[in-house]
Formats: structure tokens, sequence, C-alpha cells
């Protein structure tokens, strides 16, 4: 009798270790979706499930946790305890540690991704997500606002942007003026030597400029200008006697010494102008682009039948606002229509820097 019992017994203890050892293994299993439908439990500190935390706990570790781990070793890291899939490596003792990530990288073939442990986490995803630079990214490259005619970059702040903009604020004979209290006196006529030539017509992001093909030059004060541009301002930049017009015309020329002379042509309202027109026919479509026109361009068009002018020593009228620029503005205004006005007005409302002080600088206008 005894023996039988002991045989039981011993069978009993035997099926309650199988059965022990079974429940082991399924503990180390993932669980089968189509017999449980219930998610596993997560622990309250970890993405991993609570089996896998168990399964580790009993010596059965998962073998990427042990690459990671090693990893982290090796690179003398930190592993975050919020996400095994990010490591944090100091760069050197006191720095700010760089983050690592597990980005999802395409596979081949186009099926699925896999993980990639040398992407740089941003340091403001959501910033940059969003289409924004990171202040942190502003900061490093030490940016600042581009000159413009309103908001942080308007003319008042134009010596603040750079160093080499410091003449827009300290110079004394500055661009543009009001023109008055002038000298009449017997100037010699500026002799314009223009003739029709290929040009190509650009969006600069302040104005549209016209560059002009070599061959046309102005000879004045026994100096000879070759013609590099022109450009418009809306409304005038330059000022007579208090008088400000719809628009002008700077063409930029340039002796074999550098120095530069600008012929302003003010432009007012009224007729179609043809050289105008030829310009808007090309305007490029974006700026930064550059339109090579089939088309000529004859400048003589753009001159006032009447030649008399106001002469004074000046500076250009944008950043870097160099001084040393000999200014010719034409007396007489040339007209412009309502339309080719209004064509101007969509790119550039306002892009005219403010009157400068004359600085008691001397004037003169031809009688």
């Amino acid at each position: 009798m005894s023996t039988i019992l002991s045989g039981r017994v011993a069978a009993a203890v035997l099926g309650l270790s199988l059965c022990a050892a079974a429940a082991q293994a399924s503990d180390v299993r993932s669980p089968d979706p189509r017999s449980s439908p219930v998610k596993p439990m997560k622990d309250a500190d970890s993405d991993k499930p609570a089996a896998a935390k168990a399964a580790k706990a009993r010596g059965f570790e998962d073998p990427m946790d042990r690459l990671r781990q090693r990893l982290a070793e090796k690179l003398g890291a930190q592993q975050a305890d919020a996400n095994p899939d990010i490591v944090r490596v100091a760069n050197r003792p006191g720095a700010a540690s760089t983050t690592l990530v597990r980005a999802a990288v395409p596979q081949a073939g186009g099926g699925g991704t896999a993980a990639a442990l040398d992407a740089h986490e941003p340091a403001e995803p959501r910033a940059i997500a969003a289409g924004r630079p990171s202040r942190s990214v502003v900061a490093a490259h030490g940016a600042s606002p581009h000159w413009d005619y309103s908001g942080d970059g308007a003319p008042e702040n134009w010596s603040k942007l750079k160093p080499e903009f410091s003449a827009c604020s300290a110079g004394k004979r500055q661009s543009p003026i009001d023109i008055r209290d002038g000298i009449s006196v017997q100037l010699d006529p500026v002799q314009f030597d223009y003739k029709p030539s290929s040009f190509k017509v650009l969006d600069n992001g302040h104005t549209v400029q016209v560059n002009v093909s070599p061959g046309n030059s102005i000879e004045v004060m026994g100096r000879r200008f070759e013609l590099l541009q022109f450009h418009f301002h809306r409304p005038s930049e330059e000022r007579i006697n208090g008088r400000q017009f719809d628009m002008v015309a700077h063409l930029v020329h340039k002796d074999l010494d550098g120095k530069l002379a600008v012929v302003a042509v003010l432009l007012d309202r009224g007729n179609t102008q043809q050289v105008v027109q030829t310009v808007w026919n090309n305007l490029p479509l974006e700026k930064g682009d550059e339109v090579a026109a089939r088309a000529t361009l004859d400048l003589n068009a753009l001159l006032p039948p009447e030649r008399g002018y106001y002469t004074y020593m000046g500076s250009l009228t944008t950043p870097p606002c160099s001084e040393g620029v000999l200014w010719m503005v034409m007396k007489q205004p040339v007209g412009i229509s309502p339309e080719q006005i209004g064509i101007f007005s969509r790119l550039y409302p306002m892009n005219a820097r403010p009157i400068q002080s004359a600085s008691g600088r001397l004037i003169k206008g031809s009688n």
C-alpha cells in the first residue's frame, strides 16, 4: 500500500514539475494573436512588454537588448530609461550629450523599414517638422535680417545689419536728397552715347534691374562712364523742392577708375513709356531669375527731350550706401502710364529709401 502511495506521490510531483516547465516556456514565447486577443501589458516605466521583462529576470534576455547595451558601453553611452531605442553619448565631460535615434530607413525593394543608429535627433523637432528653423540653429549661424524697406531690415536698421553697411548711418553725403537751394550755373551737357542693345531683366528681390550689354556710355565733366545697368524705385527717391514723383529710373555707370555716376530719370503719370513696356514684357516669373530678352533697347527713348539736370555728390541709395557717387537728376520728368505703374506696384509697392540730410553740400542746376 505504501509502495503504491509513494508511486502516486512521485507521479504527482513529476506532473507539477512538467506543468511548471511548460508555464516557464510559455512566458518567453510571443503570445499567439489567434489564441489571445488581449495585448501584452506594458510596464509603467518602459515600452517593453511585462513578459519580456520577466523573461529577462529569469535569464532569458533579448539578444537585441544585449547588443544595444554592449554598444552603449563601447561608446561610453548611457541608455535612456524612457526608450531603449535611444542612446545619449557624451561628447566630453560637462558637454551636452548627442542623441542617437533609431531612424527608419527604407529597405531595398520598397517594403518595410530598417533601424539605423547614426541619425541625429534635431534639437527642436517640432519646429523643424513645421518648416521653421530652430532657435539654436539661428543662433549658431548668427543669422540677421536681410536689408529691406520695412520690418527688421528697414532703412533705419541697415547700418546695424552688417559692419560694411555702417555708412548708411555714419555717412555725411548720403542719397537721396530733396533737391532745393541749389545754385543755377552753366553746366556742360551730359553727352549720352546710347545705342540699341541686348539686355537681360532680373528681379533681384529689391527691384527690377535691367543689365545692358556693353557699348553704352555717357561723358560728363571730361570723364567717360560705361553703363552697367538701370533699375526702378517707387515712388521716386529724389524730390525736387519737396515734390515726389510716381517712379524713378536709375541708370548706373562706372568709369575706368571704378567711380560711379548715376543718371536719375523721374517718371510721372502720363502716357505709355515704350522702354519701360519692353522691360515689363520680359519680366521674370520668379525672384532671382534673369530673363534674356530677344528684343533690343534704345535707352535714348527713356531720356526726356530737355536734358537739363541737377548734380551733386552722394551715395548709393541701397546698402552698403557707399559714398563718392556723382548724381545727375534730370529736371524734366518722363511720362509713364498708370497701368505700367500698377505692374511694378504688384511687385514692389514701395522700395524707396527715405530722404537723407543734404548736410550743406553743394547742389548745382543747369540754367
